[in-house]
């Protein structure tokens, strides 16, 4: 299917083609930064020891093509296991979100999947190329670890991949997909940005990421704030069986609404998702929460709104799965 050009930049790069979906610039984050945050006393942070983290159950060396696992190793880090393949998305194991060791947002639990005992990767999906997503020493680790590891991206962020000497099977578009032996991954909108540093931003693409077997089809949102094109990516890549979907990184509103979703936003794109098979029994995985300490937001407030926005939609409890750090679910 040919991709949708609105959103690549006559310029060269990328923007988010919806009206209002423009993330703010750096005299906005100062503003937030240095005024917001003059205003008065932070919320109270909880402690690390306060998320609880359970053992991994997902299957070695592979789970059989009939069985889907789901493994949350924290953050937008998942262990997949799908049509047979081990599959991980936006692995990060480094202990901060930065390109240097000693500053930046720093790891508020470990990985809840030791790096040793995972098994042989044959997949790796990366969703952008900001640092809490895609991880320089990670990337080494893994690429050393599994040099045979196929890496699938949005258009761009290949070249970088490359210069860290990992196998690229795929740089996609929008709407366009791929196939590794059976596992078909498609590309899909996110409204996000790029860059990692000052200089580049934009000029590589942001994306969620449809997984499908004969067995099970999955949507990974990646990490994006809400956007029309929900319904569409479940009209032609639908129905689910699994949804991952980002519930913090939410506040101050004001700033990152362009960039992220907060807990009602991801339910309202869980029932965009969900509302063309009504009759389809469709999992809420939550991401994004819990694991860097990046916005304002206490750090175990996005659960708990989350159920909360659930409940308002009348879905049934048994659809949500916020899991604990190193959590295994098993698909149906």
């Amino acid at each position: 299917m040919d991709a949708d050009i609105s959103h690549h930049r006559q310029s060269g790069g990328f923007q988010n083609p919806w009206p209002h979906a423009r993330p703010h610039g750096l005299g906005e984050f100062l503003k937030w930064r240095l005024r917001d945050r003059a205003k008065g006393p932070r919320r109270p942070i909880p402690p690390p020891a306060s998320f609880t983290r359970a053992a991994p159950t997902f299957l070695v060396p592979a789970a059989p093509a009939s069985l889907c696992t789901v493994t949350w190793v924290g953050h937008t880090s998942f262990l997949v296991q799908l049509g047979g393949k081990n599959i991980l998305l936006d692995p990060v194991w480094s202990n901060r979100a930065s390109p240097i060791s000693f500053l930046g947002p720093k790891r508020w639990v470990p990985p809840a999947v030791q790096f040793d005992t995972l098994p042989p990767i044959e997949v790796v999906v990366i969703s952008h190329d900001h640092y809490d997503h895609l991880d320089r020493p990670t990337v080494q680790r893994l690429v050393a670890a599994f040099p045979e590891a196929r890496w699938v991206a949005p258009l761009g962020v290949g070249e970088w991949l490359r210069r860290h000497h990992a196998r690229v099977h795929a740089e996609l578009d929008w709407w366009q997909t791929t196939t590794i032996e059976k596992v078909t991954l498609a590309c899909t909108p996110a409204q996000h940005f790029s860059g990692r540093n000052a200089v580049g931003r934009n000029t590589t693409l942001w994306s969620g990421w449809v997984l499908r077997h004969d067995m099970h089809t999955m949507f990974f949102a990646g990490d994006t704030a809400y956007h029309p094109e929900f319904s569409a990516i479940a009209t032609r890549y639908g129905p689910f069986d699994a949804v991952i979907l980002p519930i913090g990184a939410y506040e101050p509103r004001w700033f990152m609404g362009p960039v992220h979703m907060n807990p009602d936003d991801a339910v309202q794109a869980y029932a965009d998702l969900v509302a063309p098979f009504p009759d389809h029994p469709c999992t809420f995985i939550a991401s994004h929460w819990g694991t860097f300490k990046l916005t304002d937001e206490p750090m175990n407030e996005p659960p708990r709104l989350t159920r909360e926005a659930w409940q308002r939609h009348g879905f049934t409890d048994d659809r949500l799965w916020i899991a604990q750090h190193g959590e295994t679910k098993r698909l149906p």
